[in-house]
């Protein structure tokens, strides 16, 4: 593990040139979230953002760059330590906010939702309104078990939900192959539907040797197709600078090069929606 750490590391650096190490430490702080960052499995470390990263490091060459994998708690606690840190992919949350510096939003992802077995489909029926889950509703429902990665932020509209559920209702899972292990539990009848990213459960899937056609992604009432990604800095006067000069960056990158690094991800169908959604992200708020 620690050796492939050090592998995509040195791929990043190598891949920046014109910075200069030896200057500031700025630590970037990834996690394993394919399709966005990829640690281990095919096509490691050519997720979408593991392919940006370089490029935001490009637009800080005054920084001695280091990349750091840990998971979302411990990314969150370095964001609030004295020591520079930034995480490429960090949903805007107000707890969060308190304590990290976020850039303009950097791309648009697809929002979470449930995934369930195709198997057990009957029995959301009767939670589904207009094509998608009343995910209040289920949570209320008696003896259902849904499963979550413990501090990952779902988005607003679903952290909201969550809060307010039952805590019986709810599964948090803290280890570092959170997602995997929920989809496993999932398969053993342990979890009646796992809360992710479709796009990450299909990458995922198969190295679980799960089928993807035998699972099923249920949108949720209330919450928009799309949600945007962030960088987020220390909230401390170098951090605040470093955003300050990746917001240039990224607001030519949001708009040429990561809608593609991202939509490469998608299945045929929903990768000529995104695309052309993505011209308008971040000009028609109504597509956001």
């Amino acid at each position: 593990m620690e050796g492939r750490r050090r592998a995509l590391t040195l791929l990043l650096c190598l891949a920046v040139p014109l910075v200069a190490w030896g200057g500031e430490p700025l630590t970037w702080l990834v996690r394993d979230l394919p399709p966005l960052t990829i640690e281990s499995g095919p096509r490691v470390g050519q997720g979408a953002v593991d392919r940006v990263l370089p490029l935001l490091m490009q637009a800080l060459p005054d920084h001695d760059h280091s990349v750091v994998r840990v998971n979302r708690a411990r990314a969150l606690q370095m964001l609030q330590e004295p020591a520079l840190s930034c995480d490429p992919e960090l949903l805007w949350t107000p707890d969060r906010s308190q304590a990290a510096v976020y850039s303009i939003p950097m791309f648009a992802t697809l929002t979470n939702g449930l995934i369930i077995r195709h198997q057990d489909r009957h029995g959301f029926n009767s939670f589904m309104r207009h094509g998608a889950l009343d995910l209040p509703a289920l949570l209320a429902s008696p003896n259902i078990k849904v499963g979550r990665v413990a501090e990952r932020s779902y988005g607003g509209a679903i952290d909201t939900m969550l809060a307010a559920a039952p805590p019986a209702a709810i599964n948090a899972h803290h280890g570092d192959d959170a997602v995997a292990s929920l989809l496993q539990m999932q398969q053993r009848g342990r979890l009646d539907g796992v809360l992710g990213y479709w796009p990450e459960v299909l990458y995922l899937a198969p190295q679980q040797r799960i089928a993807g056609q035998d699972l099923e992604f249920l949108p949720v009432l209330g919450v928009p197709r799309y949600q945007n990604v962030y960088v987020a800095c220390s909230n401390t006067a170098q951090g605040r600078a470093v955003i300050r000069r990746l917001n240039e960056r990224l607001a030519t990158l949001r708009i040429t090069t990561l809608p593609g690094y991202y939509a490469e991800w998608l299945d045929p169908a929903s990768r000529q929606d995104y695309l052309r959604d993505a011209r308008r992200f971040f000009t028609d708020p109504a597509t956001r």
